[in-house]
Formats: C-alpha cells, structure tokens, sequence
C-alpha cells in the first residue's frame, strides 16, 4: 500500500522539514496519535504507565522507520522497516 506512494511521502516529508509551522503540526499529529494509541491500549487493559510507555515508543519506533524508508535507495517496505526498528529497540533494552 505505501510503496506507491513513496515518492509523494518523501516530497511531503521535505514541504514539512523546510518549515516550521508544518513541523509544529506534525508533531501534534504525532501527540494525538500517541493518545489514541495509549487510549486503546488502556481499553484492553493495559495500565499506566506501561500503556504511555508502549504508544510513546510506538510513535518513535515509526518515525525511526519512516526517515530511513523515505531515504532509503533499497526500497526496503515501510513494515519491514518498522519491525526493523523495533528489533533494534529490542537489543539496544536487552543489552545488546
């Protein structure tokens, strides 16, 4: 699904880098996600602050993953590279 629309996602990605008010929203965008995520997670159960915990780190495993899929030449699939960043994740919190 997102590998057709790669390219629109790297334009989009440099519009935002290049200005500040769109930075900001992004952001906020960023933040709302992260609430919605530890709002559904708090429904099944997950309490705090395991469910902030887990929607926080969700968030940046997904931006790690998004910079290096928009930047990188391999054409590497957006959820191979999620999962890449949170198997890093994974060892850097295991020691590894």
């Amino acid at each position: 699904m997102f590998a057709e629309r790669r390219e629109l996602a790297r334009q989009r990605q440099g519009v935002i880098a290049a200005n500040a008010e769109l930075q900001e929203r992004e952001l906020i965008k960023l933040a709302s996600l992260a609430s919605a995520m530890t709002e559904a997670l708090r429904r099944r159960g997950v309490t705090d602050p395991a469910a902030i915990l887990a929607a926080e780190v969700g968030i940046a495993a997904f931006k790690v993953a998004f910079g290096r899929w928009i930047s990188d030449p391999g054409h590497q699939d957006l959820s191979r590279r999620v999962r890449d960043s949170l198997e890093e994740l994974k060892a850097v919190t295991a020691g590894k």
